[in-house]
């Protein structure tokens, strides 16, 4: 959005190929006009300068794999390379703030999910200087650059346990100075910070757990400011003019809506009211958090959904989620399909095993490159779990996931052959050699460092599922997008035909109009459909 609030920038794609062109649309009339139109070429990051007259934008389109700043006239549609090029600053930069004054622009370099550097580019003579540079991994997020353009505000998670914490550093310096004055728990990693229009008032998202809070304060003074009482997904942070903060907000029985929360009068006001297909909220449920011991004795936190109608002591049949990332979170907002799943009888449980994010760098290291496999035990924990709490029996546990949740699917029915009843791997990987040879180009070098290196093609094949395909019992539902460029269609393909050659039993949902998940409300709803009906198919006797 313009600062003037006058003209906002909508990136689209078709047909789920991500690859994002940037449209200019009048706020007022909702009249929009192209500003890029490049096949093959995904654009991003956009910036407004603080006259409103430029754009500042990331861009792919030099080379298709390393992504560079750009800069446009609005007035003109004329654009020109800043930052970035093929010799030595290449890879994935991303605009994460401009000054107040548009003089300096920080970009943010991903060297891997785990690991970023900053920049800071004079936009006036187009000099720069690499502001991080480290020796292991480490993430700097949500820099805020102060009206002083000298103060940084971000959190950092180069400490002892690899926390994100709240941090401040100063143009030209790499110390890191962590800002430990009892104002955040520093138990939880803080998802993101940021800032009132004039800097006087500080927001940060904590994530307790997978629950996401708002914590308020007044940066000069430090005085805490009253929070929302909002329990659940908070995100946002946006402040309108009055200081007011603007916030999305979700739970489990809710869908994402936009807040408004006055710190000086406390009032909480609701902006956006979204329907629920007629459907009464007040039949969803709710989960529990509760943890597990994996085979090394790690804790593992996971969410408990159970029907609403469920009675203590009888098992009933369950599917374990299996989230994507793998650097990611299941984190208890509303998802749709969740409470399908409950209404028809399901129980649900959403682990965060090991290599999940939310819970500082070590946890989330402890499935890299060679400890792929580690993770999976934690699943095969988690059934055991409900098995012994009684919630479940064997034949009646199904598993499903999308993206490397689909990878966990596949890797458990393969390794585990005789523990799931059913299983559902959506856009998932299964040869993880294929899948780094054809995913998008600009991908590639973030996954080998989470998943190995091609250079590496033995280890690649050891966790690869399609090379054990022999050993799938499960009967499996497949899904997945013809024009998916993360985790390409051929992944599904290649899974399926192993499966009918070894005389298996497959189902499979491919739809020749999406990319990574279906986004289409057609395709959505025939997608829950199937799954229900499949999962009733093969848990519901109750029998292998």
């Amino acid at each position: 959005m313009s600062n003037n609030a006058e003209k906002g920038v909508v990136g689209a794609s078709i047909g789920g190929s991500e690859q994002s062109q940037l449209y200019l649309m009048d706020t007022k009339t909702g009249q929009i006009m192209p500003l890029t139109s490049g096949k093959e070429i995904q654009y991003g990051s956009v910036t407004w300068s603080p006259d409103d007259s430029y754009i500042y934008y990331r861009s792919n389109e030099e080379n298709k794999t390393d992504f560079f700043i750009y800069r446009m006239e609005v007035a003109t549609g004329k654009s020109q390379k800043i930052f970035g090029d093929t010799t030595g600053i290449r890879g994935y930069n991303e605009i994460v703030d401009l000054s107040e004054d548009g003089n300096l622009m920080i970009v943010s370099r991903f060297n891997s999910n785990s690991d970023n550097d900053l920049f800071v580019l004079n936009l006036a003579t187009g000099s720069f200087s690499q502001l991080t540079k480290d020796d292991k991994d480490i993430i700097y997020d949500s820099p805020n650059l102060m009206p002083d353009n000298k103060t940084i505000w971000l959190t950092c998670n180069n400490n002892e346990d690899g926390i994100a914490r709240l941090a401040k550093m100063q143009v030209g310096s790499a110390n890191v100075e962590f800002v430990n004055d009892g104002w955040v728990d520093p138990s939880w990693e803080i998802n993101s910070l940021s800032f009132s229009r004039d800097s006087k008032y500080m927001a940060a998202f904590i994530n307790e757990d997978g629950y996401v809070r708002l914590k308020l304060r007044e940066v000069e003074t430090k005085n805490t400011l009253p929070s929302p009482p909002l329990d659940g997904i908070v995100g946002g942070g946006e402040f309108d003019m009055n200081g007011a903060c603007l916030l999305s907000f979700s739970g489990p029985t809710r869908t994402t809506e936009v807040w408004r929360w006055d710190p000086a009068t406390k009032k909480l006001e609701q902006l956006t009211f979204a329907i629920y297909a007629g459907i009464d909220r007040e039949i969803f449920s709710d989960p529990k958090l509760i943890k597990f011991k994996s085979f090394d004795g790690l804790e593992i936190p996971a969410f408990l959904y159970l029907p609403p109608d469920y009675k203590q002591g009888e098992p009933i049949p369950f599917v374990i989620d299996a989230h994507g990332g793998p650097e990611s979170q299941f984190q208890p907002g509303f998802i749709r399909n969740f409470q399908y799943l409950l209404l028809n009888g399901y129980g649900i449980l959403a682990p965060n095993p090991r290599g999940s994010s939310g819970y500082g760098s070590a946890f989330m290291a402890l499935d890299n490159y060679k400890k792929r496999k580690d993770s999976l035990k934690d699943y095969k924990a988690a059934v055991e779990y409900l098995i012994a709490q009684g919630y479940t029996k064997q034949g009646m546990i199904g598993i499903r996931g999308g993206s490397y949740g689909g990878y966990v699917v596949m890797g458990m029915i393969t390794e585990y052959p005789d523990l799931f009843s059913a299983a559902i791997d959506g856009v998932g990987i299964v040869n993880f050699k294929s899948f780094l040879e054809n995913t998008a180009a600009y991908r590639r070098a973030l996954r080998e460092a989470e998943y190995g290196p091609l250079s590496d093609p033995e280890f690649l094949e050891s966790i690869s599922p399609i090379h054990k395909a022999n050993m799938i019992k499960t009967p499996l539902l497949v899904v997945h997008g013809e024009n998916d460029p993360r985790v390409p269609v051929g992944e599904a393909r290649q899974i399926i035909e192993a499966i009918k050659t070894n005389g298996g039993v497959v189902d499979s949902l491919i739809f020749p109009d999406e990319g990574h998940g279906a986004s289409k409300r057609v395709n959505i709803i025939a997608e829950y459909r199937k799954q229900v009906e499949f999962l009733d198919r093969h848990l519901k006797g109750g029998t292998n």
